[in-house]
């Protein structure tokens, strides 16, 4: 064994991030979907004056992992806005009817 790995802290991960993910990926609309086993997002970049939309990433979860990340986007909503002020949202975009099948909400 490496005399470096008894100092590593237990349940440690390092995370890779790579350029090409660091760069992100705009969306300005997420469907989200259910069943009984997993949630799925898409993330959706909707453009004025085109029909026709892409999905520009798919995240899938587990209904467990889906309520913690709520939670942990909701505490980070609540800090931005004690820092930056309430989040005001613009009048509702009224988009066509969306149908991925399934249980959805959008956000």
């Amino acid at each position: 064994m490496d005399p470096k790995d008894k100092n590593a802290p237990q349940n440690q991960i390092n995370i890779e991030l790579t350029e090409e993910v660091a760069d992100g990926i705009y969306s300005n609309l997420a469907i989200i979907t259910h069943s009984n086993q997993e949630f799925v997002i898409d993330f959706i970049k909707v453009m004025p004056g085109t029909p026709k939309a892409k999905v520009k990433s798919r995240i899938i979860l587990t209904p467990q992992h889906a309520k913690r990340f709520l939670r942990a986007l909701n505490e980070n909503v609540r800090k931005f806005e004690s820092m930056y002020g309430e989040i005001t949202e613009s009048e509702p975009i009224n988009l066509p009817q969306l149908n991925f099948g399934g249980p959805t909400g959008q956000a």
